[in-house]
């Protein structure tokens, strides 16, 4: 049995899981932002809880991720991961071995072990969240690139004549939250309403449209250039957004407009939804441990 951690801004989710993927139990713990200290002792403690035999330690974490020697980078707003090894102190208390990938990277990995893009060899995934997260599948195998950061969306600009660092990247144009927050104020919304903001979608209200179709061309102009750069056999959409019908047919759709003007030949990017939600870190990085451990 293998326990699996999956550690988020708000929450460490956690599971116990079978070597083919098989969830036995699972729970959470708020995420501590004092030390690593604290965060560890609450991961510790889990295992320790443990009725299961647990024979390894897996962990999906935000950041660039040394996976050779478990060192975390940049460790995204848990500021005090960074440069600390985390699985080094974790196999030194809890005895058996750990393993770490980037969250992004982890959501690939899932699709590439069970999910929407097992059957192909080149593959790109995309969450959409707060910003773009995900990870490139290449002949097979999760791309990590010579710094470690291939994949990483969220910090490739798309507006080279804007003066606002933040608004000429990718994380900003192609944000499914700050959509979903645009839209909810306009209409009175709660900002996080996505089932209320995709209502008005769906119902083909003028101003939801506007800002909506925006973001699909946004997101549509990247999957474009990425077929362009990487000429993958598919693309993977995940995130919360991505369940809602309108998403998958609003890019397809901007794709159809953008290639109708551009005359230069690319092939049509093909476009599924990711088939893990919420539990795709955790797949993924149980998936990146079996692959780490297995050699």
């Amino acid at each position: 049995m293998y326990l699996v951690f999956d550690i988020g801004g708000t929450f460490v989710k956690y599971t116990w899981m079978t070597g083919t993927g098989e969830q036995v139990n699972e729970g959470k713990f708020r995420t501590p932002y004092v030390s690593t200290e604290d965060l560890v002792d609450k991961m510790v403690a889990v295992f320790s809880q443990s009725s299961e035999d647990i024979v390894g330690i897996a962990i999906s974490c935000p950041g660039t991720i040394d996976v050779n020697s478990g060192v975390v980078y940049h460790g995204g707003a848990l500021k005090y991961l960074h440069e600390y090894n985390l699985v080094h102190m974790l196999e030194e208390r809890c005895g058996v071995k750990a393993s770490i990938e980037n969250d992004g990277k982890c959501a690939a990995l899932a699709e590439k072990w069970q999910g929407s893009v097992k059957d192909y060899q080149h593959s790109v995934v995309l969450v959409f969240g707060t910003g773009v997260g995900g990870g490139i599948i290449i002949n097979g195998k999760l791309h990590r690139g010579a710094h470690l950061e291939a994949g990483e969306q969220s910090y490739v600009m798309d507006d080279f004549n804007y003066d606002n660092n933040v608004a000429r990247f990718v994380g900003t144009s192609c944000s499914a939250a700050k959509m979903v927050k645009a839209i909810a104020t306009l209409k009175g919304l709660d900002e996080t309403d996505g089932i209320g903001v995709f209502e008005f979608i769906d119902q083909g209200d003028e101003e939801a449209l506007t800002i909506f179709n925006r973001f699909c061309y946004n997101v549509a102009s990247q999957i474009l250039n990425l077929q362009y750069v990487i000429d993958p056999d598919v693309f993977a959409l995940g995130g919360g957004i991505s369940v809602q019908p309108a998403v998958l047919d609003g890019i397809n759709k901007a794709i159809e407009q953008i290639k109708a003007v551009n005359t230069v030949h690319v092939a049509n990017p093909k476009i599924v939804t990711c088939h893990f939600r919420s539990a795709a870190n955790l797949y993924g990085a149980l998936y990146h441990h079996l692959l780490q451990h297995s050699k």
